[in-house]
């Protein structure tokens, strides 16, 4: 009767699977026996298994950094909002007598642009998602042009009040003013420089559906920056 892959030796059967199979396999030169043969494992997901549990845990500790970095961020600004409630509410009169008043039409009109923004970058990280790279460009270089004006907006409104008289100098109310908007201001013109950068990969075709942590990264600090803004509009420009 012909032997089977069960009843054979282990070279005739290991011989015999390996021709079924297509693979090209050499015995292990000391004993004679096949290598061990090692399970499949499972593909990644979004390609065909190369990098699923590579590019994973690279994204995971990406984010966890994010986020630490982001909680380090708010509790920052949460400081600067502590003393500058502090000073509002210790004093006599807020805004002192003699200083000029903020300009909150124009500063609404600019909440709505940088809220725009928001919305800009969270399309562009769905667009990314679905693949599609050009649409990645258009909204990342539309996010950093509504980022921009804000900052142009934001610094025309400084030099006005600037010219009335409101310094950091001029009393506590324009210190903590300047202070609490400017670092703020400063946070915006860093995350516009970082989507400019992010912007520019994308035209090099850097990120595709499967690869795309700088742009979940940006969009998570530049989340951070706007919805950062509404807050201090109201507690500063409104109240």
């Amino acid at each position: 009767m012909p032997a089977t892959a069960a009843s054979a030796s282990p070279q005739a059967a290991y011989e015999w699977s390996s021709r079924d199979s297509g693979e090209v396999l050499e015995l292990d030169p000391f004993s004679g026996d096949p290598p061990p043969l090692t399970p499949a494992l499972p593909y990644g997901p979004g390609d065909d298994g190369d990098d699923g549990e590579a590019e994973s845990r690279p994204v995971g500790n990406a984010v966890l950094g994010m986020l630490l970095f982001l909680g380090t961020d708010a509790m920052f600004f949460a400081a600067l909002i502590g003393a500058f409630i502090v000073f509002k509410y210790g004093a006599l009169d807020w805004p002192p007598l003699g200083q000029p008043r903020l300009p909150v039409m124009v500063t609404g009109a600019n909440t709505v642009i940088l809220l725009a923004s928001g919305l800009t970058m969270f399309q562009a990280y769905r667009r990314i998602r679905r693949g599609e790279a050009a649409g990645l460009q258009k909204s990342l270089a539309l996010t950093a042009l509504l980022g921009t004006t804000f900052l142009l907006i934001q610094g025309y409104e400084w030099l006005k009040l600037l010219g009335y008289g409101l310094t950091l100098s001029s009393s506590v109310y324009g210190a903590t003013f300047y202070t609490l908007i400017g670092c703020h201001a400063l946070h915006v013109a860093g995350a516009v420089f970082w989507l400019l950068v992010v912007w520019w990969r994308a035209t090099q075709r850097r990120f595709t559906a499967a690869r795309h942590t700088a742009v979940l990264l940006c969009s998570m600090y530049w989340y951070l920056v706007v919805l950062l803004w509404p807050l201090l509009y109201v507690l500063v420009y409104l109240n």
